[in-house]
This record gives structure tokens, C-alpha cells and sequence, in this order.
């Protein structure tokens, strides 16, 4: 009888049995990945709460985000270095790109310095996946992008009940509109359930299922390239190999996007927060 892979949930993301490969004597399996690849040992506890690798590569996101920024502008020139320009050229990304473009000059400016910093802190955290040695997206655990839905979603409604007051907020939010006449109790409830609670909830998922997604079938590409690379097999191990390359670079693109959509989602939020009701 095969035995089960040779993987527990307090290895790391391409831990396994070395010696388990296809036709090896000791019989094992294919050692796919799954949920165990997303969970890791705790490095240590304090006060009851476990410090694991997830929480590591967060806080140096934040080290490395803050640190950048921080060296980048701290004394900045009229005729900028090479770290300037690289921290003026991603800036400016985010501002005109997505800020300017959603909310406008004028409105936008106030919110630039919070949409760069959402980008970079999610873009690197997404980055984590192809690193050496870190080798796993922390937005791949459902808990970083909902806190990062969450601080939206709070600046969401304070901006919305800030504007147009509790009356003007709740018609915000919900189309309220007399015109609509008897279709108008549906309209408020499923505008309502769709704002209110549908919007936080797809933000942080639609992050979360791509990044798990993708950090799954780069798992299954480098394992299996190790895997078959045994016997006669040794082609399609390759070929899983080359896929693994492949799916590297795709991630790539993927983890820019998903920093870029996050972002632009959270700026069409503050727009329909300051928006007049009609």
C-alpha cells in the first residue's frame, strides 16, 4: 500500500519527503500540496497568541515599505537619485494612475498618501511567493486581505455618513430614490445587502483566491518537477519544470494586477462616498 506524503502542517510551503518520488522503492505518492502547504509551525507564542511565518514576511512588508518610502524622500532632491526616482516613478503610479483617474485631482490628492501605501503593502506581500526562502504570498491567508478590506471599508462608510450625514449616508448606500416607486423597498434592501456587506467581502476574497490559487499551482509544478524527474519520466518532469518557470512569471503579472485592482476598488469606494445623490 502507498504510503501517505510525507507532509505535516509544521513544514514549510515545498516541504516533503526528498525520497518520495515516482517509482522510488518506498512506494509513496505524488505528495500534492493542499491546505497543509498554507500552514506553518509557530515560530513562537506570546501571550497565547502563535508568531508564525505569515506574520514574519507582514511585518517585513511593512519594514520594507515604510523603510523605502523613508530613505527614498527623507532627503529629497530637486534633481533626484536613482532610489528617488524609482520611489517618485511608483508614487506617481498610483497617483495619476489610479487616484487622479477614479476620484480626480482635487478630491484624490487628500488620499493618495493611503492608496500607496494599501498598494505597496499588498504588491509585496503578493511578491513573498516568488521570493527565495520566503516563497509564500501572504495574501494567501484570508486574514491580511480582509484587515486590508476592513480598513477600507471603514474609510468607506466614515467618509459616506461624514458627507451626506445619516440620512444622506443611508441613501447613499442604498439608491434611495422616490422615483422608483413599488420597486423601491427591493431596490434599498438589495442595494443595501450589495454595499453593505456583499463589497468588504468580495474585496478581500477576490485578492485572496487569486494569490491561494496561484501559490497552489506553483507548488504542485515544483513538486511534481521533482517527482518525476526519476526513471523514464524524466521529460515530463521537465515539463513540469518549465511550467513552474512559467507559472513564476505569470505570477508576476497576476501579483502587480491584484495590488492595481485592490486599489482601484478601494478609490471607486471614496468616489461613491463623496458623491451627490441624485
Amino acid at each position: 500500500m502507498p504510503k501517505e506524503p510525507a507532509v505535516s502542517a509544521d513544514q514549510t510551503t515545498l516541504a516533503f519527503d526528498w525520497s518520495c518520488r515516482v517509482f522510488a522503492e518506498n512506494g509513496c505518492g505524488f505528495p500534492s500540496p493542499g491546505l497543509h502547504s498554507f500552514i506553518f509551525k509557530p515560530m513562537f507564542t506570546v501571550g497565547g497568541y502563535d508568531f508564525d511565518k505569515p506574520m514574519l514576511l507582514a511585518i517585513i512588508t511593512s519594514l520594507v515599505v515604510v523603510g523605502f518610502f523613508w530613505a527614498a524622500f527623507s532627503k529629497a532632491k530637486v534633481v533626484p537619485g536613482k532610489l528617488q526616482m524609482v520611489g517618485e516613478a511608483g508614487y506617481d503610479f498610483v497617483r495619476r494612475g489610479i487616484v487622479y483617474e477614479t476620484l480626480g485631482k482635487r478630491e484624490g490628492e487628500k488620499y493618495v498618501p493611503l492608496m500607496v501605501s494599501i498598494f505597496f503593502f499588498v504588491w509585496i506581500m503578493n511578491l513573498w511567493s516568488i521570493i527565495p526562502v520566503a516563497q509564500f504570498p501572504v495574501t494567501s491567508i484570508i486574514a491580511y486581505p480582509a484587515a486590508m478590506a476592513a480598513i477600507v471599508y471603514v474609510t468607506w462608510m466614515v467618509l459616506t455618513f461624514k458627507k451626506h450625514g445619516f440620512a444622506g449616508g443611508f441613501k447613499n448606500l442604498t439608491g434611495f430614490d422616490k422615483s422608483l416607486g413599488p420597486v423601491l423597498p427591493l431596490v434599498v434592501v438589495i442595494e443595501f445587502f450589495s454595499n453593505v456587506l456583499v463589497r468588504p467581502f468580495t474585496h478581500a476574497v477576490r485578492l485572496f483566491a487569486n494569490m491561494f490559487a496561484g501559490h497552489l499551482l506553483l507548488v504542485m509544478f515544483t513538486v511534481a518537477s521533482w517527482y518525476l524527474m526519476n526513471s523514464w519520466l524524466i521529460a515530463a518532469g521537465a515539463v513540469s519544470f518549465v511550467m513552474a518557470m512559467v507559472m513564476i512569471l505569470f505570477e508576476l503579472f497576476v501579483q502587480a494586477v491584484q495590488a492595481y485592482v485592490f486599489v482601484l476598488l478601494a478609490c471607486s469606494y471614496v468616489q461613491g462616498a463623496l458623491a451627490e445623490h441624485h
